[in-house]
């Protein structure tokens, strides 16, 4: 029987797949400038994009409300977990295949059952803690050392996965009383300011223009990934929606091959499987 609150789920599971897809362009736009481009340089450009384009977007139907917000602090927190987890992302994509990177990304669902069971002492499962086991295998088997290529940079990601699920968990919370589209707002306005704080250490000129043409496609995918995501979720359930969610991992993984010419060997694909297998069961066995 179809859901009331959801009249067109169809178009909701479509918003994010996009959505998946703007995130893949993201990451392999940034790890293509990684190493040219500073981090801090690159996450303010980004975040420029990403404020400019949400007020663009969202004021003409939202007017003076979409500056309204009943928490501040939440909504700097918030914004500050961005900014964390964009720039150990972009200094992560200069270790990890942008495939993978993607693939230890999908933790998140598993880690934020984790630390509910940890800081929230929420009942978790024995079946769900077997599937966040497998989950963390199959990173391991992912980021797994190659000959003498061990170095610290390879397990960025997982760290990127506790900030994302922290972020999730704040997210959680305040949508219950903020508008998605304030919180967007801030969050890339919260991005900006660090940016613009950071800016005077970090300022490097670029003299060929198509590296700002591609810093600045970093700002449009993920301004545009964000706001199919929020449109996804107004149409759908999240139970409905997270699955597909891992379609991440192959559109990410296409755009490694296509740019980079990476292939991934089999036991990555085998631990690319696993996370995903367990993160959908995951989601299916709340």
């Amino acid at each position: 029987m179809p859901d009331p609150h959801y009249p067109h789920p169809g178009r909701g599971i479509a918003l994010a797949v996009l959505a998946t897809a703007c995130f893949a362009l993201l990451d392999t736009t940034s790890q293509y400038v990684g190493g040219v481009v500073p981090v801090m340089m690159a996450v303010w450009l980004r975040f420029v994009v990403q404020a400019g384009m949400t007020a663009a977007m969202l004021y003409p139907s939202q007017g003076r409300s979409l500056f309204v917000t009943r928490a501040p602090w939440w909504q700097l927190l918030r914004g500050a977990l961005m900014v964390t987890s964009g720039t150990v992302a972009y200094i992560s994509l200069q270790h990890v295949p942008v495939g993978e990177f993607t693939a230890i990304l999908m933790l998140v669902p598993l880690v934020i059952t984790l630390l509910a069971a940890v800081l929230l002492r929420e009942h978790v499962s024995a079946l769900t803690w077997l599937l966040v086991a497998g989950g963390l295998t199959g990173a391991l088997i992912v980021v797994r050392p190659k000959g003498s290529d061990l170095n610290i940079g390879m397990f960025l990601p997982l760290l990127l996965v506790v900030i994302n699920a922290l972020y999730q968990i704040v997210t959680s919370k305040m949508v219950k009383t903020e508008d998605p589209g304030t919180m967007h707002f801030y969050t890339g306005l919260t991005g900006l300011v660090f940016g613009t704080v950071a800016l005077p250490w970090t300022w490097a000129p670029m003299q060929d223009p198509m590296l700002w043409l591609l810093v600045g496609l970093i700002g449009v995918f993920g301004s545009l990934g964000h706001y199919f995501m929020i449109k996804g979720y107004q149409k759908a359930p999240a139970s409905r929606i997270t699955p597909y969610m891992y379609t991440q991992i192959a559109f990410a993984t296409l755009a490694g091959w296509v740019v980079f010419g990476y292939a991934p060997d089999v036991w990555t694909v085998l631990g690319i499987a696993l996370i995903a297998v367990c993160g959908v069961l995951g989601v299916r066995a709340r």
